[in-house]
């Protein structure tokens, strides 16, 4: 959205590039790009004549309505100094746009309006209301695998480091394997990049669970719900206990692959992308594990 004059658009673009390299999560990142926009952290709030009513898809685990699409419509609890203290916290102040080092120093000096405090007028204008969610899309993939007679466990949302995350994710399939089950879990994790290949962060959760589940009878879909996983036109990839044997008969690295962060092109040369295309709409993401009679006949 709009960026605060004087900065441009390529500077709030390599900001949050910058910041998403770092594995910063989404409150941090929201609480620094609400500060660099003209609209975000209750900017419409100040043009709004009258209330407004938000209604929303939430693309934030926690549902924080001042996080989801850094809130336009909603007051915002951060401030200047609390964004300063993200780049600072990375190690950026001295990577990122000049112009963004220098509004943020302004606006902690009192030199630039802040985001809309929750406590001023304008806050009380705000009415939001979650339509939409992570675990609604979780609930519904649940049910769905129940109607297929499928025995299914729900797990407490997934955040936190990608390749950490995956390996807890695997010791907790490797403790719960059995004929017929279904473990289910939403969230988002974040990735630290390190290499320069192509991917996402469902890519490399899949990635990163194909040792740890060599030999198993899992099967995993890790995927954003939007379609979308990264700068890739895979929305995730599927990973099972064959993934890694089978990438070594194909003379694919996979240490390489998850050193270079290239999950993209590992499973893009396996066949085992997945690729629905864009959904229109954003819950984050879904991680569906099935253990089932026998993995070939779901592949």
């Amino acid at each position: 959205m709009q960026p605060r004059s004087p900065l441009c658009l390529a500077d709030k673009v390599e900001t949050t590039r910058q910041l998403l390299a770092c594995g910063a999560d989404i409150t941090e990142l929201n609480t620094v790009r609400k500060h660099l926009s003209a609209v975000k952290g209750g900017g419409l709030l100040r043009a709004a004549p009258a209330a407004v009513v938000t209604f929303i898809l939430s693309d934030v685990v926690d549902n924080d309505v001042a996080t989801i699409g850094s809130g336009p419509s909603v007051a915002d609890p951060t401030t200047f100094a609390d964004a300063q203290a993200v780049l600072a916290r990375y190690g950026l102040d001295a990577t990122v746009p000049r112009a963004v080092f220098e509004m943020l120093a302004a606006g902690v000096r009192g030199e630039i309006q802040d985001s809309v405090d929750p406590a001023t007028p304008e806050a009380q204008k705000a009415v939001s209301e979650i339509i939409g969610d992570n675990a609604l899309a979780v609930d519904a993939a649940a049910a769905a695998a129940r109607r297929l007679g499928w025995e299914v466990e729900v797990c407490t949302p997934i955040s936190g480091d990608t390749t950490v995350a995956a390996a807890e994710f695997a010791a907790r399939l490797r403790a719960s394997a059995g004929r017929r089950r279904c473990i289910v879990a939403g969230g988002e994790t974040t990735v630290v990049v390190r290499g320069g290949g192509r991917g996402g962060r469902n890519q490399e959760f899949a990635l990163a669970l194909a040792e740890p589940l060599q030999g198993s009878g899992w099967l995993v879909l890790s995927a954003g719900t939007d379609g979308i996983d990264g700068p890739t036109d895979a929305a995730g990839a599927f990973v099972d206990g064959t993934t890694a044997a089978r990438a070594h008969g194909a003379g694919l690295d996979l240490s390489g692959a998850l050193a270079q962060n290239d999950s993209y092109t590992f499973f893009a040369a396996l066949g085992d992308s997945f690729r629905p295309g864009p959904t229109g709409t954003n819950v984050i993401d879904i991680k569906i594990a099935l253990h089932p009679e026998a993995v070939e006949t779901l592949r």
